[in-house]
């Protein structure tokens, strides 16, 4: 977007640049309520009628958040809160997104879920930089893939071709 995020601190990576992160772990305030984790999440947006609307849409992309919004967030299953750490970065800034393991420890049904939900996100403008050792499905939701060994970028593409690439089913999709 033109900008060098080095030269931001970090809460103004998230309230002027519009960079939010869901980390691995997850990481939502567990002594406070859906609610209050979503209302926290907004603390640096001034759009008022704004942050009302995107709650609703987190809340009909999540409805399980809605029946749940007055509860605390550490009684929520693991499911439930992964929900909550991507309503939250939803809510507090979204041109970027950047996730960490989003799949870590939910079900399968849950994890494939999570990744139409990634999708429903990105399809309304928002940018999302994935990390996920779940390389198959995550390049089955993505546009492009990066592969990285030892923190070095290896390989790049249009991820359909790189889930085709045999070289890349058997170094990383275990074919």
């Amino acid at each position: 977007m033109g900008h060098n995020i080095l030269k931001y601190n970090t809460d103004k990576v998230v309230s002027r640049l519009g960079i939010s992160h869901v980390p691995e772990g997850r990481m939502i305030f567990g002594n406070l309520s859906v609610t209050e984790n979503l209302t926290l999440a907004a603390f640096a947006r001034k759009d008022t009628e704004a942050v009302v609307k995107d709650r609703k849409w987190v809340f009909d992309l999540f409805p399980r958040l809605e029946e749940r919004k007055n509860q605390l967030a550490d009684t929520l299953s693991g499911g439930e809160q992964q929900m909550l750490a991507v309503g939250r970065a939803y809510i507090s800034g979204r041109k970027i997104m950047l996730l960490d393991e989003p799949s870590m420890g939910l079900a399968p049904l849950l994890m494939l879920d999570m990744f139409e939900s990634l999708k429903e996100i990105n399809r309304t403008g928002t940018t999302i930089l994935l990390v996920e050792q779940n390389a198959r499905l995550a390049l089955k939701f993505a546009k492009r893939g990066y592969v990285l060994e030892n923190g070095k970028l290896v390989l790049e593409g249009r991820a359909e071709d790189l889930l085709d690439d045999p070289a890349v089913k058997k170094a990383y999709l275990g074919a």
